[in-house]
């Protein structure tokens, strides 16, 4: 088993130089193919179309992503009438990529497995682009726990189904372990920005990392259960009592890969229901949309405001 991950220090010192890996098989491969994203450093100017890239956010649906990128636009006054923002991803349907100026958008699916694929090859992709300075924030949904909904977590710590700081993968057999440490500055700066839009309720909490959105969530509703009300009350209750505020499915690995490359990340997720209240969404769609919007209205405000003061 092995332990690592860059502590905040590392990610500062990181966050001023080019976004680095930690893989040197990449530095004797003449060609690099980003397959599901349809890039390759032989066929893109990859500097040239990302080289001045600062921030990026990710998401879990390509029309959200595509919404986000389009109100960061309108922000900053990158927008034009009448234009679109392609998807420069294109060529495949893994993933959807939008830029405006330094703001990177991109899609990366449901779950732990989909979104590390699609952070090996953004990681590499800002690398080879020779990226520096660069922010990385996840932007979704989740369910809150002890938490009304709509309120919006911004995550302190990343944690598995145990409540523990760590994110488990097994590689050629054996069992590596990395550390899911975010950036505390990065969530002081964004829960100031909540507090200079003060239009809804944001905590700072621990957010579960889960494999699944049923059983792994202890929801009662799905296809297989194994446990009572009383066993999934309890389990909630116990990760509240760990500091968890909400949980989702892709934060650990998120956390992980940022940490190891030295990226300073954040989360910063709504929540759509209390689960301690029930497991079934059930709010109206326009409501939803509206909560949708929320960690999209943060994150806007906190580039403008870095961008502002830079």
């Amino acid at each position: 088993m092995a332990l690592s991950g860059a502590g905040p220090e590392e990610q500062e010192r990181g966050s001023d130089h080019v976004v680095q890996l930690c893989n040197p098989n990449l530095a004797r491969m003449k060609e690099d193919i980003l397959y599901h994203f349809s890039l390759s450093t032989s066929t893109h100017d990859l500097p040239a179309m990302f080289g001045d890239v600062k921030f990026v956010c990710v998401g879990g649906s390509p029309s959200r992503m595509k919404t986000f990128i389009k109100y960061v636009a309108s922000e900053l006054g990158l927008d034009r009438p009448g234009e679109d923002c392609p998807n420069i991803c294109s060529g495949t349907d893994r993933y959807a990529m939008f830029k405006a100026g330094p703001v990177l958008s991109v899609s990366h699916g449901m779950g732990i497995p989909s979104i590390a694929i699609m952070l090996h090859e953004l990681l590499k992709l800002l690398h080879h682009a020779r990226c520096s300075g660069v922010t990385v924030i996840r932007i979704g949904t989740s369910g809150g726990i002890g938490l009304e909904p709509g309120s919006v977590v911004i995550t302190q710590q990343a944690v598995d189904a145990c409540f523990k700081p760590e994110f488990e993968q097994v590689v050629l057999g054996k069992r590596v372990v990395r550390s899911t440490v975010l950036d505390t500055r990065l969530v002081q700066e964004l829960a100031q920005c909540s507090a200079d839009l003060s239009e809804f309720p944001t905590v700072v909490g621990n957010t579960m990392c889960t494999l699944d959105f049923y059983e792994g969530q202890g929801r009662l509703d799905g296809a297989l259960c194994c446990y009572t009300e009383q066993d999934k009350q309890e389990y909630l209750r116990a990760a509240h009592a760990a500091g968890v505020r909400n949980i989702e499915m892709e934060s650990s690995v998120f956390a992980a890969m940022c940490s190891a490359c030295g990226l300073p990340a954040a989360v910063v997720c709504v929540t759509l229901l209390d689960r301690l209240q029930g497991d079934q969404i059930c709010s109206p769609h326009e409501v939803l949309a509206g909560y949708q919007q929320r960690p999209q209205r943060l994150v806007g405000h906190f580039i403008k405001k870095r961008l502002t003061l830079a």
